[in-house]
């Protein structure tokens, strides 16, 4: 990805890079070293190959992940992320901080029946 393809905003950057949670979960997944593809696949549950091959790729492509092919049968390929793609951490723990403040905020809510 170019430089001129990238919005102005900064989030807008982000969310562009991070465009749908499968890339998220792989990069908590990747937060933790270095995967081989089925071990990604079986972490992330219901995701497809294709899918994520795919994004797989992207990521590659805008440099969040490194692709290791190693020349062997049967082929072993491995995934890690870049620096800039360790770097989001920061921004996976903020969401997680953010989610679990907001379940005990639902909690609260539930117990003074706010919700059902």
């Amino acid at each position: 990805m170019e430089l001129k393809e990238l919005p102005k905003c900064p989030v807008e950057t982000t969310l562009k890079l991070l465009s749908n949670k499968w890339k998220i979960l792989i990069i908590r997944d990747l937060l933790n070293g270095t995967r081989r593809f089925g071990e990604l696949k079986k972490s992330l549950g219901s995701i497809t190959q294709k899918v994520l091959t795919t994004n797989l790729r992207d990521m590659e492509e805008t440099g969040l992940v490194i692709r290791k092919v190693y020349n062997q049968i049967p082929p072993k390929v491995e995934y890690t992320l870049t620096d800039i793609g360790y770097s989001l951490g920061n921004v996976l723990d903020s969401m997680a901080d953010w989610g679990s403040g907001y379940k005990e905020y639902l909690k609260i809510l539930e117990k003074n029946n706010k919700i059902k």
